[in-house]
């Protein structure tokens, strides 16, 4: 059996890539932040993927930082969900944590000079 799957046929390619991916919501923000800033910044990113991580239909949370390559973006956010309404519960959610702490996630971003692309996606 030939399990290279770049070396299958072009329909049965479709289809081996295809089958993992489940009717997921990808969030994936991208961050340029000023090198004075990336503790605070990652400090705050940090606790909000714990927090996220506990959430119903949370199915993956990382936080990376560029090590190498010409991006303008030096953070990335990603989150996966198991399906919108998991993600429109979540967002609730942290909507709510945040007016409770006093956390506007936009005013701390512009106050550390951060600049973010935010963004929905799906495996296609």
């Amino acid at each position: 059996m030939n399990r290279d799957l770049f070396m299958t046929a072009p329909d049965n390619l479709a289809d081996a890539v295809q089958a993992p991916f489940q009717p997921a919501v990808l969030r994936v923000d991208k961050f340029t932040v000023p090198p004075q800033a990336l503790r605070p910044f990652l400090n705050r990113m940090k606790r909000t993927q714990r927090t996220l991580r506990t959430l119903d239909g949370c199915l993956r949370a990382m936080l990376l930082t560029q090590t190498g390559g010409a991006s303008g973006f030096n953070v990335v956010a990603l989150v996966e969900w198991a399906d919108t309404a998991s993600l429109d519960a979540a967002q609730a959610f942290m909507r709510r944590r945040f007016e409770e702490i006093g956390f506007d996630p936009a005013a701390f971003a512009q106050g550390l000079g951060v600049q973010a692309d935010l963004g929905f996606y799906r495996p296609t």
